[in-house]
């Protein structure tokens, strides 16, 4: 038994760099292929093994997919924000250093859930049934917040979240395959791309940095992660909010720069996986699609099975630390030396097709209007994060009417 579990462990790890470094290519696409072949092709094979694919392939994509984001400007879902930042160390020689700051949060994040999870699991059902009949009201209230953090362009944020909000009601109530696939490739990613093109962006040497070397103070470090563990942890029971908006949040209470919002970023993303499965063990719900697929496969989840997820979560994490060391510092050696404008147009056509095949005419309709939506709000120089309009706006609407 312990060489099959080994075995799942390893292809999970494999699968989530895959769908890391790939843009467009999410987990939920392969979640959704393994519950489909569990009922036929794989219905011989152990749930557990399964669970512990489904668990190493998820937290791994979470530490892996800021490297095609903040190197190529194609994010996949959590990573979105980090787009801004991360092109900015990008042209300063700095992408490296970037990548490492989001890893070294994540790492810290796997152990700093599986120490909090006995106080979670105890917390989530009294925290949910508190927040539960207040939830639309909570979505405003962030929604509100968020517009008013543009101060001088309050009305430039409200119209990118309103745009972007009734793309996102159109999009998630047509009958179309991933829908969030071309909603948020080209919100965050196609957009920023085409931006890139056309400014004709050079990609300067880049530096190989070392973790000693990431200019980030312990105080900063245990300042940032105390608000992002507390706001992931309150505010990751509700719909729609993401890393990027609690990054945001929590940032209101602590001036940060770039690398600090990277660090909460890279935390956020994993903790809020875990939490997903932990919610699933103490409510029954599941925040990601990785933990709907584990409670499809397993029903009723043990505490045996909690323990056995937190400990596959805790191997994957650091294992996922040393890939995404690896896998930066080869992007970091060779992205100077091609032409990013065709790197750029390259990932752009990548993402249509992509877009097309899984979401089909439809969808790159979708695309294409999200793209220059993408664009507008670039333009405009509000933040992106007035884009998640696009998931806030359905979720408020879905819970009011």
């Amino acid at each position: 038994m312990l060489i099959e579990l080994i075995i799942a462990l390893i292809c999970g790890v494999s699968a989530g760099t895959l769908t890391g470094i790939l843009p467009g290519i999410h987990i939920n696409l392969i979640g959704s292929i393994l519950i489909s072949a569990s009922v036929g092709t794989l219905i011989n094979i152990s749930p557990i093994y399964l669970i512990v694919f489904i668990v190493a392939m998820s937290v791994v994509h979470t530490f892996i997919d800021f490297i095609p984001s903040i190197y190529l400007g194609a994010p996949q879902d959590g990573t979105e924000l980090s787009i801004l930042p991360g092109h900015e160390l990008l042209k300063k020689g700095k992408a490296h250093e970037a990548v490492l700051i989001t890893l070294l949060g994540s790492l810290i994040a796997i152990f700093l859930i599986c120490f909090l999870s006995p106080l979670l699991i105890f917390t989530i059902p009294k925290l949910n049934s508190l927040i539960k009949p207040i939830i639309p009201f909570l979505l405003i209230t962030i929604s509100v917040f968020l517009v008013f953090q543009e101060k001088n362009k309050i009305f430039s944020a409200l119209i990118v979240f309103l745009l972007a909000g009734i793309l996102g009601l159109i999009t998630l109530n047509l009958e179309l395959k991933e829908p969030l696939l071309p909603l948020l490739t080209g919100l965050f990613g196609a957009s920023s791309l085409i931006i890139s093109i056309k400014q004709k962006t050079q990609i300067p040497k880049q530096k190989i940095s070392t973790i000693k070397e990431i200019r980030l103070t312990k105080k900063d470090i245990i300042s940032s992660g105390i608000l992002s563990t507390f706001f992931s942890s309150v505010l990751g029971f509700l719909p729609a909010i993401g890393s990027g908006q609690i990054a945001v949040i929590s940032s209101t209470f602590k001036k940060i720069n770039n690398k600090q919002f990277l660090f909460s970023l890279g935390l956020i993303n994993p903790f809020m996986m875990i939490l997903s499965f932990l919610t699933i063990y103490t409510i029954g719900k599941g925040r990601t699609g990785s933990a709907v697929f584990i409670g499809e496969i397993l029903g009723k989840i043990s505490i045996e099975q909690i323990i056995l997820i937190l400990f596959v979560s805790l191997i994957s994490g650091v294992i996922a630390f040393i890939i995404g060391i690896k896998l930066s510092k080869l992007f970091a050696k060779n992205i100077g030396k091609i032409n990013y404008s065709k790197v750029s147009i390259f990932v752009l056509f990548f993402l249509l097709i992509i877009v097309t095949i899984f979401s089909g005419f439809l969808g790159t309709i979708i695309f294409i209007i999200s793209t220059a939506t993408g664009i507008y709000c670039i333009q405009s120089t509000v933040r992106r994060i007035q884009m998640m309009g696009c998931l806030l706006l359905p979720t408020i609407f879905l819970y009011l009417f």
